[in-house]
C-alpha cells in the first residue's frame, strides 16, 4: 500500500487498481479554489493511469464529507478558468469524473451539501453512513439555486418530484432517506459502511478496465444531461451570485457562524426559511 500526500486531499494506493482519495481539510472539508485544484490534479493522473480501475472518494473528518461551496469568496478562477473539456473548472471537473474510465465510488460521512452533493452526484456511486450522513441542496435558502449539475443530474437519480422536494427544501437528507429517494444507492449502519464499500472496489478493481470503462460510457450515453444544459445552470448560478438578496442572505448564515463554529455548520439548513404560522390573530375558525 502506498501513499502520498496531496493538500486538500491525499491518496492511498491500496493497489495499482484500487485507490482511496481520503478529503483532508479541516476544520469542515469547505469545497473552495484548493479542492477544485486537487480534484483537476487527481482528474490527470485518473485519466492516464492505465492500471487504475475504481477510486472511492471518503473523508477524514468524521462531520463533514465535503462541507459546501466556499461562501467567503476563496474560490480563485473556477467560475471563469475553462478545464480540458472546454467547460469552466467547476463543471469541467464533475464532467471529466464522470466520464472517466475509472469507477467513482463516494463513501459519504458527514455534512454533503450544494455543490458538494452535485461532486457526489457526479461520482458514479454513491453509499452512505445511516447514522451520519447529511446530504442536500441549500442553496434556495441562500438566495442561490444549484449551478454545478444539480438541478441536471437529480431528476435523473431521484425522480423530479423529489428533486424539487430536495432543492426548493433546502433541507438535509439522512442516510435512509437518501437511500429511498435514489439519491444514494445504498446506506449502511456506519460499522457496516467501510467493509463493504472497500469489497465493491476491490471487486470493480479485479476486471478488465477497457471492459468496464465501455460499459460506463454506454450508460453515461442514456443517462447524463449534455453539455449545454449544465452550462445555462452554471451561468445562471453565476448571475444569482450577484444578487443583492443573495448577498444579504449570504452574509446572514455567515455572520451567524457558518464556516466558523462547528456546531452552526452541522446544522445551519435547519436555520434556513420560517414555517408558516397558522392559528393566530387575523385567521378564522370555523
Amino acid at each position: 500500500m502506498a501513499e502520498s500526500n496531496a493538500t486538500p486531499m491525499r491518496v492511498i494506493e491500496e493497489t495499482p487498481a484500487y485507490w482511496r482519495a481520503i478529503f483532508d481539510y479541516p476544520p469542515f472539508n469547505v469545497v473552495d479554489a484548493d479542492v477544485f485544484q486537487a480534484l483537476q490534479n487527481f482528474l490527470i493522473r485518473m485519466e492516464t493511469t492505465q492500471s487504475l480501475r475504481v477510486v472511492v472518494f471518503e473523508s477524514a473528518l468524521p462531520d463533514f464529507y465535503l462541507s459546501h461551496f466556499d461562501l467567503t469568496g476563496k474560490i480563485g478562477s473556477i467560475m471563469t478558468a475553462v478545464g480540458p473539456s472546454g467547460l469552466p473548472i467547476l463543471m469541467d471537473t464533475f464532467v471529466r469524473l464522470t466520464k472517466a474510465p475509472v469507477v467513482s465510488l463516494a463513501k459519504i460521512r458527514g455534512c454533503v451539501r450544494g455543490v458538494s452533493s452535485e461532486f457526489v452526484i457526479a461520482c458514479d456511486m454513491r453509499f452512505a453512513s445511516r447514522e451520519h450522513t447529511k446530504l442536500g441542496h441549500p442553496e434556495l435558502g441562500v438566495g442561490l439555486h444549484p449551478g454545478g449539475g444539480g438541478t441536471e443530474r437529480l431528476p435523473h437519480l431521484v425522480g423530479r418530484g423529489r428533486a424539487l422536494e430536495i432543492v426548493l427544501s433546502a433541507n438535509d437528507f439522512d442516510g435512509d432517506t437518501a437511500e429511498r429517494y435514489g439519491y444514494v444507492n445504498r446506506s449502511f449502519p456506519d460499522a457496516e459502511l467501510d467493509g463493504f464499500v472497500d469489497g465493491l472496489a476491490r471487486r470493480i478493481g479485479s476486471f478488465d478496465r477497457r471492459a468496464l470503462a465501455a460499459a460506463k460510457n454506454l450508460v453515461n450515453r442514456v443517462s447524463l444531461p449534455p453539455s449545454d444544459r449544465l452550462l445555462d445552470a452554471f451561468t445562471s448560478f453565476g448571475t444569482a451570485l450577484a444578487w443583492p438578496e443573495a448577498q444579504s442572505r449570504i452574509r446572514g448564515v455567515l455572520e451567524r457562524g457558518l464556516q466558523r463554529d462547528a456546531d452552526f455548520e452541522k446544522n445551519w439548513p435547519d436555520s434556513l426559511g420560517a414555517p408558516l404560522e397558522t392559528g393566530k390573530k387575523g385567521g378564522s375558525q370555523s
